[in-house]
């Protein structure tokens, strides 16, 4: 008998944030994301699960083979026959909800058809998206037998097949958000393990469903603290920064979104460079619903963090990545939805009055925490190396660390450029900068990138190791010249510069 009758109808649309969550405190009944509409009609896993639902099972052969119980056929062909009439089956299971945990669970562990194993979890998790209360039958069954819920679902998310794999996974992210108690820490811990390795696999399939668990996870502020501290958020700035569809974006921003509901996972953030990666997609993108939560997610870049240091600096890398041209032409449109308006204007209003005070270094600093280096006027400018690049030193060389990762890292030959270039500056203009350029490995970074294919890069270095040796030589020949005597000859042997401090790399 079909099941197609529970099936929710999956849209592309979204809705709006407000509308979309409960997001403060747990309630065990979170909105299911199929049902709001965030799920992509396109899904793998959906159109699989509507093949799925029209198989028929014969249950009368696993019942001759002793494979299921009595108690469990019949339980099986009477949920069945009631599958087009709703208010009898729920009737059925409401007067019969231990059968109806036990017979799911026995078949799980008794039954290892790989077609059978299928429909049996697209049932399932069919009557849970029916019936979101239905997950405490189950846990309270195996409660009740000192039993692990979700060990019977974990076992499954090693099987060969793709379907099997991620329904299951499915329903114990539907276990985990909408039971009257939380997945325990542990379980908990397995569990996003394996979305996070999933994430990682290269042409998932089934990428859509793993996001999708992670979406609703995420909604639970007791579960994102613990995402964090796996590396979760490396994991999506990973996935963001390479080629997916809009869909998957939109996603994962989502799940970035989520997790920037709390001003300690905001601060966090910081390190995985998210406003590049999240601003590349809100101007290359046109579909609303991505920028509509790329939009959201800044605002609470911007909103949540108590520190004002990390608001400043985090509307700078904006402001550097050109997200306030993006959001002024998207706030010359007109929405359905005011939430988006609003966060339009918020983020035009604030990213505005950002730059109205910035000074040249803040430029310089924004641009290269950023990791998005070009000629802009400050790299060019005498003065500004003649005045900042002593500060350069600041906060234990923080921001020449970045420029020599930037060095290292990077596979944007502009990138490498400018760097090689500041790199030669601050040498010209730091008295001991070679001393510490060579401590941190900034040299012989610069010295490789004179074997590099791109002509402008070997020319930049080039010209930074020139500035570098030049340096030197000046440096010693004004050692040399302090300890001669008066009018004395030119042959003497030169003293030494002081040795600068040591650099912590």
């Amino acid at each position: 008998m079909s099941y197609t009758q529970l099936s929710q109808n999956a849209t592309e649309g979204s809705v709006s944030a407000s509308t979309l969550l409960r997001m403060d405190t747990f309630n065990g009944h979170i909105e299911d994301i199929d049902k709001i509409g965030m799920y992509a009609a396109t899904n793998q896993l959906q159109h699989r699960a509507n093949e799925v639902r029209n198989t028929r099972i014969n249950w009368q052969s696993y019942l001759q083979g002793q494979m299921i119980d009595p108690e469990d056929y019949d339980f099986m062909v009477k949920l069945e026959s009631l599958s087009a009439v709703p208010e009898q089956r729920k009737a059925l299971l409401e007067a019969n909800s231990d059968q109806f945990a036990r017979t799911f669970f026995s078949m799980l562990a008794k039954i290892s058809k790989d077609q059978t194993v299928q429909y049996v979890l697209t049932l399932l998790d069919d009557l849970l998206q029916e019936e979101k209360t239905r997950v405490d039958v189950f846990k309270r069954y195996m409660e009740q037998r000192k039993e692990n819920v979700w060990s019977p679902f974990f076992s499954l998310l090693h099987r060969q097949d793709g379907f099997i794999v991620n329904q299951a996974s499915r329903i114990v992210a539907k276990f985990a958000c909408w039971g009257s108690r939380l997945m325990e820490q542990t379980d908990l811990v397995h569990y996003l393990n394996w979305l996070n390795e999933q994430l990682r696999i290269p042409s998932n399939e089934y990428l859509q469903t793993v996001a999708r668990c992670l979406q609703m996870l995420l909604r639970v502020s007791q579960y994102r603290q613990v995402f964090c501290d796996i590396d979760g958020i490396g994991t999506l700035a990973n996935v963001l920064s390479g080629k997916v569809n809009y869909q998957i974006q939109y996603q994962l921003v989502f799940c970035l979104w989520c997790l920037s509901f709390d001003a300690d996972i905001v601060a966090r953030m910081k390190k995985y460079n998210l406003i590049p990666i999240c601003a590349d997609i809100l101007c290359e993108s046109e579909k609303e619903k991505v920028n509509r939560i790329v939009c959201a997610f800044f605002r609470h870049l911007l909103e949540k963090p108590a520190d004002s240091q990390l608001t400043q600096e985090s509307a700078l890398a904006m402001v550097h990545c050109k997200v306030l041209k993006q959001v002024e032409l998207l706030a010359q449109k007109k929405y359905d939805d005011i939430e988006h308006e609003d966060d339009l204007k918020y983020l035009v209003e604030v990213l505005s009055n950002s730059i109205h005070d910035l000074s040249s270094f803040d430029e310089y600093a924004s641009e290269l925490k950023a990791g998005r280096l070009e000629w802009s006027p400050v790299h060019k400018s005498e003065r500004f190396w003649r005045e900042n690049a002593i500060r350069l030193n600041e906060r234990n060389y923080e921001l020449l660390k970045i420029l020599v990762r930037l060095l290292e890292s990077s596979k944007d030959s502009l990138v490498l450029c400018v760097a090689a270039h500041d790199v030669g500056e601050y040498v010209r203009h730091y008295p001991r900068g070679k001393t510490v350029i060579e401590q941190l490995g900034a040299k012989e970074l610069v010295m490789k990138m004179l074997s590099s294919e791109d002509p402008n890069v070997r020319y930049n270095a080039l010209i930074a190791v020139q500035k570098i040796m030049v340096h030197n030589w000046e440096y010693l020949g004004k050692q040399i010249e302090e300890k001669q005597p008066a009018g004395g000859a030119t042959g003497g042997g030169g003293g030494s510069a002081k040795p600068a401090a040591s650099v912590n790399s």
